[in-house]
């Protein structure tokens, strides 16, 4: 999707948060010129999940196991449980998951959002925005919510949505109007062009019998 979006408008885009976005979504919104966010706007942090787990806790999970077994080789009663329900190449697939998801994200900062400042700069911001959002020891939790003024703090493009008080009511009216629609209708995506012209896809509801 982002490089999609990049071969459109040739990395002029912003993103739009008028509540959330997490993970993937935070991806795309670092791979933007700017981010507009609003006081209730968060960002989420973007290491990887295996099995719905960290990958970055497997690791040191299983690190923290061969550090105290070969201390102590009769805590290996104690680990083995947990060890047992690690499947073949999960280590080696949690190590590549995380170094993926530093290549994207140091890749959607550069290309977009940092491409125009100095290197010294840029790698400084960088390293700074993938300290806290791409690694799982720093954020201590995937669902940890990242305010503006965190997401300013770390050097990223935010344009405060309380700035513009017409685009704030036009962003949080359809906002609401998304919300409701897809809490009390069958409406599961719905895309609409500059035109008006909207496509909306219903889930289908099967009755029993």
């Amino acid at each position: 999707m982002i490089d999609y979006l990049h071969s459109l408008y040739d990395g002029n885009i912003r993103a739009i948060i008028p509540q959330m976005a997490m993970s993937g979504g935070t991806l795309i919104a670092l791979s933007c010129k700017e981010i507009v966010m609003g006081r209730q706007s968060s960002l989420g942090p973007v290491d990887p999940q295996i099995g719905g787990m960290p990958a970055q806790g497997i690791l040191e999970e299983f690190n923290l196991a061969a550090t105290e077994i070969a201390k102590d080789p009769s805590r290996i009663h104690l680990w083995q449980p947990v060890i047992a329900k690690y499947w073949p190449t999960l280590i080696t697939s949690c190590q590549h998951a995380i170094d993926w998801s530093d290549t994207l994200l140091r890749r959607c900062l550069t290309n977009c959002m940092m491409k125009d400042e100095p290197d010294a700069v840029r790698v400084g911001k960088i390293d700074k925005v993938a300290n806290l959002l791409g690694k799982q020891s720093t954020s201590k939790s995937h669902n940890r919510h990242i305010s503006q003024d965190v997401a300013t703090s770390l050097g990223l493009s935010v344009v405060r949505l309380e700035e513009d008080n017409a685009l704030q009511d036009l962003v949080l009216t359809l906002h609401h109007a998304l919300t409701i629609t897809f809490a009390h209708t069958g409406a599961v995506k719905i895309i609409e062009n500059h035109k008006g012209v909207a496509y909306v896809q219903k889930m289908e509801i099967v009755k029993a019998g």
